[in-house]
């Protein structure tokens, strides 16, 4: 198993980065976000990466932090879902957003994906919905994660439904009082929220 990789990139484009080690170039498929980030040909770049077997390929995938590539197997693991639509989906969605967007139960922004149905995102939501706590992807998705399982109607929760409202999905909602402190009062929460929310979180 090619669990990483450390070495020069050789070619790049938007969806494969070449990585050279040990004078062997391993092509990777890559979203647009690890695209972006690992530099330029020529440049060192380092990468967690994923081998698929199938009957007639090894298809390495890669991804500039460890959160994006949990959140590929993840994804992956729900039937209908292959690497293909995976990478699509992270290629469009940050990997906190599509856990948010799973954890909400916000079906429709995952839809935002090429290849991604309405019918599949709600497979999705489904199937992992019980599972994101297991990932670890940082203290802010961990303190929405809290709001979301929290047991009675809290001030977080009635400023999630008062976004909802005013037409933010329930993940850009959710995302936006994450960031605050979530024991402030209803109202501060929704203006900070919007606050958020205005410069694109």
């Amino acid at each position: 198993m090619i669990a990483s990789l450390n070495g020069k990139i050789i070619f790049k484009d938007e969806s494969v980065a070449v990585i050279e080690c040990g004078g062997v170039g391993f092509k990777c498929f890559v979203t647009k976000k690890t695209h972006s980030s690992i530099g330029n040909v020529g440049e060192n770049a380092f990468l967690h990466t994923f081998l698929m077997v199938k009957e007639d390929a090894l298809d390495l995938y890669g991804f500039s932090s460890r959160g994006e590539l949990d959140v590929f197997k993840l994804i992956t693991s729900v039937s209908g879902v292959g690497a293909k639509i995976g990478i699509a989906i992270l290629s469009e969605i940050d990997y906190e957003n599509v856990l948010l967007c799973i954890a909400s139960g916000d079906a429709k922004s995952l839809t935002a994906a090429p290849g991604v149905g309405i019918k599949l995102a709600q497979r999705m939501v489904l199937e992992l919905k019980d599972k994101v706590g297991s990932i670890a992807a940082g203290d802010e998705f961990e303190a929405v994660s809290a709001i979301g399982n929290a047991p009675s109607v809290t001030p977080a929760k009635e400023a999630i439904e008062a976004l909802a409202s005013l037409g933010y999905t329930q993940s850009e909602a959710a995302l936006a009082v994450g960031k605050l402190d979530t024991s402030l009062p209803t109202d501060e929460l929704i203006k900070g929220a919007l606050k958020f929310l205005a410069r694109g979180i």
